[in-house]
């Protein structure tokens, strides 16, 4: 459990996104080299999970600002 009591800050706010993101960070895995896998991956560094979660932010991030671009 973490400081704020809640035990997993990884939960996904949206359930219906949890395929596509499950999908995007298999993708950009792929993309940078990192051997993911369905389930336990607890024998990549630390830095290799990183990588993923910082690629997928920066994609998000992309993607929301290409939106409301679009909506502009």
């Amino acid at each position: 459990m973490n400081q704020s009591g809640s035990q997993n800050g990884n939960r996904v706010n949206v359930p219906e996104a949890r395929g596509a993101l499950d999908n995007m960070k298999f993708e950009i895995a792929r993309e940078l080299g990192i051997n993911f896998k369905q389930g336990y991956n607890g024998d990549l560094t630390s830095r290799e999970n990183g990588y993923v979660g910082g690629y997928m932010v920066k994609r998000l991030i992309e993607q929301a600002e290409r939106q409301m671009a679009g909506k502009q």
